[in-house]
C-alpha cells in the first residue's frame, strides 16, 4: 500500500512538473506528406540498423548518462564535463571535434554533399552550484541524482544518436553538429548557443534541441525573459546617530510596490506575460542604514512587444522609488542606481507548417504518441528562431521529475524511443545519402 502511494505522488509530481513546462501547448494538423515520409524513413536500411544499433547501445547510453551526471557543471564551470563530453565524442571517430570560444563542445559528421549544416544538441550546464552532491543513487530501476534529466540525459542522447550513425555508417547528405552547449540554465542566458549562431560565422540550416520530457512534447516557440540586477546605493550610516539619510531598502521597496502594482494590472490581459522579484538582499545591521539594497528580477513573455511594455513599468517603478526617497532625505547625498540587464532571451513563434516542425510531429506519431503537442519554452531554440533558424526542442524520453530538484530523478521507461525519435528528425533534416 505505502508503495502504491509512493508511485502515485511521484507521478502526480511529475504531471504537475511537466504540466507547467507545458502551459499552452496546442495541437497542429500534420500534413499526409510528412507522415509518408516518415514511414518511407522508417522502412530504409539505413534507419532500421541505426534503430537496431540505438537499442543495443542502451547498457552504455546508462552508463554515459551516469558517468556525465557524477561530474558537476555548474553555471558558468561546465569545463570538467565538456572535457569529458568531448573525450566521449571523440572516441566515436567523429570527423573532427573542437571547443569554442564560449566552451561549447563540437563535433562535426561531415555529409556527403554537405550543402547543408544540421545541429542536435544538448546543453553541458545544470543549475546546481559547486558542492552539491551529485551522486547517482539506484534506486530499482530508478536513477536519482540532481541534474540527471535536465539535461544530462540530453547529452547521453545525443552521444547515442552519434554512436548509432557511426556504428551503421549511415550517411547524411547534410553536414551535422553533435554539440554540447554551455550556459542554457539561469544567468547563463544561453551564451552557448548565442556563440553557436551568432559568433562562429556557421551557416546554420535546421537546429534540434535535447531539453524536456516526452517526445510528444515539442517546443516551437521561444519565451523571452529579461532578467535585472537592481542595486540601490547610498552613503549608509547608523540609525540614530545618522538618521535623515536616503536608505537604500525604502527606495527598493518603493520601486518593488510600484512594479507589482502596475504588472498586475498590465499582466491580467493580452498575451500571458509573468514576472517575478526573485531575490532581495542588502544591509548589515539591524541598527546600521544600509549602503546598499538590491533585487533580481526576472520578466517573461512570447510577444516581444508584451516584453518591452513590462520591461518599461520596471524602468519606471525603479526611477519613481529612487526620486521619492532621495526628495524624503533630511541630510547627506542622493541615492544612486545601477541598472544590470543580466538576462536578455529573445521570444518567437514558428509555423507549425515548418518542415522541421511537421517533421518532429510526424516522428512522433510514428513511434507512438497520439497527439503531439506544440508548446512554447525558454531553451536553447529560442536563439535560432530569433534568428529565423528553423528550430525545435524535443524531449528527452523516458519517465522523470523534481527538475531543478536535488531529488531530481529518471527510469529508462523505453528511453530509446526518444533516441529513435531525435535520428529520425535528424535524417529526415538531413537527408540520407544515396
Amino acid at each position: 500500500m505505502k508503495k502504491a502511494i509512493v508511485l502515485f505522488l511521484i507521478c502526480t509530481l511529475s504531471y504537475a512538473v511537466n504540466a507547467q513546462e507545458e502551459f499552452g501547448a496546442k495541437t497542429a494538423p500534420i500534413d499526409k506528406r510528412y507522415q509518408d515520409e516518415m514511414k518511407t524513413l522508417m522502412q530504409q536500411p539505413q534507419v532500421k540498423s541505426a534503430f537496431q544499433a540505438i537499442m543495443e547501445l542502451e547498457p552504455e547510453t546508462e552508463k554515459d548518462l551516469i558517468t556525465l551526471t557524477e561530474i558537476p557543471a555548474p553555471p558558468y564551470k561546465e569545463q570538467k564535463r565538456a572535457a569529458k563530453f568531448q573525450e566521449m565524442m571523440k572516441a566515436t571517430g567523429i570527423d573532427s571535434i573542437w571547443t569554442d570560444a564560449a566552451g561549447n563542445v563540437i563535433g562535426l559528421r561531415r555529409g556527403r554533399l554537405g550543402k547543408k549544416l544540421v545541429v542536435l544538441e544538448g546543453h553541458l550546464d545544470t543549475v546546481f552550484p559547486e558542492g552539491t552532491d551529485v551522486t547517482v543513487k539506484h534506486r530499482g530501476d530508478t536513477l536519482a541524482a540532481p541534474g540527471i534529466g535536465d539535461d544530462t540525459r540530453g547529452l547521453a542522447l545525443v552521444l547515442a544518436v552519434l554512436k548509432a550513425m557511426q556504428k551503421t555508417k549511415l550517411q547524411t547528405d547534410a553536414s551535422v553538429l553533435f554539440v554540447g552547449a554551455v550556459g542554457e540554465e539561469g544567468l547563463g542566458d544561453l551564451r552557448g548557443v548565442k556563440q553557436l549562431v551568432n559568433g562562429d560565422g556557421l551557416k546554420i540550416d535546421s537546429y534540434i534541441a535535447v531539453d524536456g520530457g516526452a517526445i510528444s512534447s515539442i517546443t516551437t516557440g521561444g519565451l523571452g525573459s529579461h532578467r535585472y540586477h537592481i542595486t540601490f546605493r547610498g552613503p549608509g550610516g547608523h540609525s540614530y546617530g545618522a538618521f535623515g539619510l536616503a536608505n537604500p531598502h525604502n527606495a527598493l521597496a518603493k520601486a518593488i510596490s510600484y512594479f507589482v502594482t502596475d504588472a498586475d494590472t498590465f499582466t491580467r490581459k493580452g498575451i500571458r506575460t509573468t514576472y517575478n522579484v526573485g531575490m532581495i538582499g542588502g544591509g548589515t545591521s539591524v541598527n546600521a542604514i544600509p549602503f546598499e539594497s538590491w533585487m533580481e528580477v526576472d520578466m517573461r513573455s512570447e510577444s516581444p512587444l508584451r516584453l518591452t511594455g513590462i520591461d518599461s513599468l520596471l524602468q519606471r517603478a525603479i526611477r519613481r522609488g529612487l526620486q521619492e526617497e532621495n526628495g524624503m532625505k533630511r541630510a547627506g547625498r542622493d541615492l544612486t542606481v545601477e541598472v544590470k540587464l543580466v538576462g536578455d532571451r529573445p521570444s518567437g513563434v514558428e509555423d507549425a507548417q515548418l518542415p522541421i516542425v511537421q517533421h518532429a510531429m510526424a516522428s512522433a506519431v510514428a513511434l507512438g504518441s497520439a497527439s503531439p503537442r506544440l508548446t512554447i519554452g525558454s531553451t536553447n531554440s529560442n536563439i535560432p528562431i530569433s534568428k529565423n533558424i528553423p528550430a525545435v526542442t524535443i524531449g528527452r524520453g523516458g519517465a522523470g521529475g523534481g527538475a531543478h530538484a536535488l531529488s531530481e530523478w529518471w527510469v529508462n521507461d523505453k528511453g530509446y524511443l526518444a533516441i529513435q525519435n531525435a535520428l529520425l528528425i535528424l535524417v529526415s533534416e538531413a537527408g540520407i545519402a544515396k
